[in-house]
């Protein structure tokens, strides 16, 4: 272990937090101002005769937005990309639909301010 001083100490963290917030503002994708921003809150989808709310739980680097439903059942879309059930193929009313075409279906719900 290398032992250095509490002043140098400091230096050095000021420096690696902002060389860390530099990279990460140059390496993600083109968001919003959040990624959350651009996806609905909620996508309702018909499955097995039941309907679900799929709540948007996560925006990966590559802008994969993941959304799940009760009964562990869950789903995949990207902004250009089409709706992919997570585990299976059969997904319900929403398995292959864009969100613009979710949107236009309204089964898309966005936060309203």
């Amino acid at each position: 272990m290398v032992y250095l001083p509490p002043r140098t100490m400091t230096t050095f963290l000021k420096i690696s937090v902002a060389m860390l917030g530099a990279s990460l503002l140059t390496s993600s994708p083109a968001y919003a101002q959040d990624p959350f921003d651009d996806f609905p809150l909620v996508i309702s989808c018909e499955y097995k005769d039941t309907y679900h709310a799929f709540y948007l739980s996560r925006v990966t680097k590559d802008g994969t937005a993941t959304y799940s439903a009760s009964d562990r059942i869950a789903g995949t879309i990207t902004l250009d990309g089409k709706a992919k059930a997570v585990g299976g193929s059969d997904g319900g009313t929403c398995v292959g639909k864009t969100l613009k075409e979710l949107r236009a279906s309204g089964q898309a719900h966005d936060v309203k301010s």
